[in-house]
């Protein structure tokens, strides 16, 4: 069977068309399953339960950040093997997405309405990314990944303790992100300048606060 070559517009438009889903649509997953399929729901308070969700709204914000992110990159990344890794784990990081929407549905609230903001600046720093070179655009993947497993890691200390619908939610992402992390720097990613990654942590520290809140 013959491979399918795709114009750059073509390109552009699958991508448009990703990043619509991603924020107003149903986006491609793989369809695994919900980690929290067969766990029965907390009785949790109140309190506890806009805090899980205001937890999970952080989170859905990061998955919409990570799919601008690798959107951007397989947009300009040279390299066709980069181009699909990059492909690859924006379609696990969908499962995230998902994941996370499922969960806020669950506990009765909803995404940031700042979504398109978070998207549209993810975006144009993977574009960028992949434009300087696949090494550094690689490089910006796994900082970005070690950074969210910290986050994540956090996270599981800060939700209820009785909350075991999200926290399976959260541990299944976390052990995706580090693999995704361990991906990009195997493919040769180059570590980033010390004034990149903390310009990264203050970037990500705004966005969890906003959309924590929004």
């Amino acid at each position: 069977m013959s491979t399918r070559h795709y114009s750059p517009l073509d390109k552009l438009l699958i991508e448009v068309d990703r990043g619509v889903r991603t924020l107003f649509g149903v986006p491609e997953t793989t369809e695994r399953a919900y980690p929290a399929e067969d766990i029965p729901e907390a009785d949790l308070t109140g309190p506890q339960k806009r805090h899980a969700a205001g937890l999970m709204r952080v989170n859905h914000a990061g998955e919409v950040c990570a799919q601008g992110l690798y959107q951007g990159q397989a947009l300009t990344a040279k390299l066709p093997q980069v181009r699909a890794q990059m492909e690859r784990a924006a379609l696990e990081e969908n499962d995230h997405l998902a994941w996370c929407a499922q969960r806020l549905s669950d506990l009765g609230s909803h995404t940031s309405y700042l979504n398109p903001l978070w998207y549209c600046g993810a975006l144009a720093i993977g574009a960028a990314a992949g434009a300087v070179g696949d090494r550094w655009s690689l490089g910006f993947v796994s900082e970005t990944e070690q950074q969210v497993e910290r986050h994540l890691d956090r996270h599981l200390t800060q939700l209820p303790t009785n909350d075991a619908r999200s926290h399976a939610i959260i541990a299944h992402m976390r052990d995706d992100e580090i693999r995704h992390g361990a991906t990009a720097r195997a493919a040769g990613g180059a570590e980033l300048p010390a004034p990149v990654r903390t310009l990264m942590a203050t970037t990500s520290k705004i966005m969890t606060t906003l959309a924590y809140k929004i």
